[in-house]
């Protein structure tokens, strides 16, 4: 009788140059305790100089590895049918003038972007009406409300984005944050499309 092995792809993981990638790292497996330390081992793929900064594994792939070991497995697929490899090469040092530039390039972006859109509905003026109708008195600059409404405008920002420095304010996704998990879906099938039948080669040749 065929012993059944469920596997279930990861979506996306990171190694190093010239690490070797085991089923275990690539897949969740569930089958019998004393298959599942054999199959855990398996070699599915080396890392080399000739590959580029993504590699993605196909389960077809995968599935002819573990028929070599044992033609008898059942294999039943679960979840993602491919996985990516981010190769992580040597990271270079932070260059703290380029650091400093960036940040300030956004700070005075950002700055500009705010005072822009106050010129444009007026902000100032508005602040000077509510005055006037509240105290009757015309000022140039209402800074009991200019203040308080800097101020929570910065709050604003801080639970809009759910983050003061890295501390999270709670547990749920900033807006920022879903926008960039959708953007990092999007390219992962973008990869998968057009990277597969390249990778696919590379793991032949193995």
């Amino acid at each position: 009788m065929a012993e059944i092995v469920y596997l279930r792809m990861r979506n996306r993981i990171q190694k190093k140059l010239h690490d070797k990638v085991l089923l275990k790292d690539l897949a969740q497996i569930v089958a019998d305790t004393s298959l599942t330390a054999i199959l855990q081992e398996i070699c599915v793929y080396e890392i080399s100089e000739q590959d580029q900064n993504i590699i993605v594994i196909d389960s077809t792939q995968v599935l002819k590895k573990i028929r070599k070991i044992n033609e008898n497995i059942e294999i039943q697929l679960i979840g993602p049918a491919q996985t990516i490899i981010e190769v992580i090469f040597k990271r270079k040092m932070m260059s703290i003038p380029l650091f400093i530039i960036v940040w300030l390039l956004l700070f005075t972006g950002s700055a500009l972007t705010i005072m822009n859109f106050h010129e444009d509905v007026s902000m100032q003026y508005v602040h000077q009406r509510l005055y006037k109708m509240i105290t009757g008195k015309d000022v140039d600059k209402p800074l009991i409300f200019q203040i308080p409404y800097s101020i929570g405008l910065g709050l604003g920002m801080i639970i809009f984005f759910n983050h003061v420095f890295k501390k999270r304010l709670n547990e749920e996704p900033s807006p920022l944050e879903v926008e960039v998990f959708n953007y990092q879906q999007s390219i992962d099938q973008y990869i998968i499309m057009n990277e597969n039948k390249e990778s696919m080669k590379k793991l032949d040749d193995h």
